[in-house]
């Protein structure tokens, strides 16, 4: 049988392009969320977040009757939940929204349904998320129990897309699908080959939940290095840059490129996981998150340095998002070091932010400027470059020459 309606739970950044990509194939899509706010504005055929063409694909899919969204889930053949997984006090999981999350569909399973958790899990979520539906409807039958002759198929399938690139990543990339048993991936694969292009891997639950785990972890530590390396060579008196296009010559090493940190929802919050799971064994990638996490007390010690040479300090900083070319702040190591400074309190600050329309509310009230990069240019004696957006790169590095640069992206 294959899926006319399909429901997915949480409607941000992974929920509603790939609700919009299912529902571009000719299903019925009902999007569930809980902010009424997202869920209007979905239903106008606009979007509440930044991602390239996303809000022409949306536009289409709703005109066309094919997606709609709602804050009550209703019956449908397959559940995708796509809600965050952010960590509590010690670094520790929290899996209240993929708890809250199979609450909410409990009630609308029928037999022969399939749920599927895409959000980024600890290793054992699948299996908990299984639990908390068997709790809540002890009338039906679940993989934990009878396997393949289950009512209800669960399966494991960890999103991987890049910010900026979800439309097509969405299509083009492998998807790595664990069932909690074999019946419950080909199930779950039937579905995703609906708009894959990528091949569909199957695996069990835990060996997907780890997959996604691991691929963060060790872009982690990769980072990692390459932070390490920049800290050496500020030290040594070396340019990283330079010396990284040269060790990359060698055939075999492939070093990525500094900066102020690790941001995002994803490389900053998943090797988390694995250490709370395994916090004796997991030594290097606990040592990379921490390497990472100290880079944006490096570079603000940097910009203090710099603003003491000066009478009236007025520093520029450039972006705030976590990567270039995207509104998105989360876990921003940016936004990190411009919140510091301005506790700080040393010198008048200027944030530079082209893709977003106003400064999270933290900074306007602690008095932080929102300017255009011309406007920031002219004003201030010290400018910091934190993310690599098009429009800094592209900018006139002319007009960088007579101020103090503090650059984390290496592009002057």
């Amino acid at each position: 049988m294959s899926f006319k309606k399909v429901s997915v739970i949480g409607l941000g950044y992974i929920g509603l392009p790939t609700a919009a990509v299912l529902a571009s194939r000719g299903l019925e899509v009902v999007g569930v969320d809980v902010n009424q706010q997202a869920v209007d504005t979905i239903n106008e055929g606009r979007i509440h977040i930044v991602e390239p063409d996303l809000d022409i694909v949306v536009r289409g899919v709703v005109t066309t009757g094919n997606l709609r969204a709602t804050t009550i889930p209703e019956p449908a053949e397959a559940f995708m939940i796509a809600v965050p997984t952010p960590f509590k006090e010690g670094h520790a999981p929290d899996l209240k929204y993929i708890e809250a999350a199979a609450k909410a569909i409990a009630p609308v399973l029928e037999k022969g349904n399939l749920v599927i958790l895409e959000s980024t899990s600890p290793v054992g979520a699948t299996e908990k998320l299984s639990a908390w539906l068997k709790e809540a409807r002890p009338d039906l039958t679940f993989p934990q129990d009878l396997g393949d002759s289950a009512d209800i198929k669960i399966a494991h399938c960890p999103e991987r897309v890049l910010p900026g690139y979800v439309l097509q990543e969405l299509v083009s990339n492998d998807r790595v699908i664990g069932g909690m048993s074999k019946a419950c991936s080909l199930r779950a694969v039937e579905l995703y080959e609906t708009f894959v292009r990528g091949e569909c891997i199957i695996t069990n639950a835990r060996t997907a939940e780890m997959a996604k785990l691991t691929e963060n972890s060790f872009r982690d530590v990769n980072i990692a290095f390459a932070n390490e390396l920049s800290v050496i060579c500020d030290k040594l008196k070396i340019n990283v840059w330079e010396l990284i296009k040269l060790a990359n010559r060698h055939p075999r090493v492939n070093i990525l490129s500094p900066g102020p940190g690790v941001g995002g929802h994803c490389i900053a919050v998943d090797p988390w996981f694995i250490v709370d799971s395994c916090p004796e064994e997991a030594n290097i990638i606990r040592q990379a998150r921490l390497t990472n996490d100290a880079k944006p007390h490096y570079v603000i010690a940097q910009i203090e340095k710099a603003a003491d040479e000066f009478k009236r300090p007025v520093i520029a900083c450039l972006g705030l998002a976590f990567k270039a070319d995207i509104d998105d702040l989360r876990e921003s190591p940016a936004l990190q070091i411009v919140e510091q400074l301005a506790l700080k309190n040393i010198g008048q600050l200027i944030a530079v932010e082209p893709n977003v329309q106003y400064l999270p509310e933290k900074l306007i009230n602690a008095g932080v400027e929102h300017a255009t990069l011309e406007a920031a240019l002219e004003k201030a004696n010290i400018i910091v470059v934190l993310v690599d957006h098009k429009q800094f790169k592209a900018a006139d590095k002319m007009q960088f020459a007579t101020k103090v640069v503090i650059d984390t992206r290496g592009i002057i």
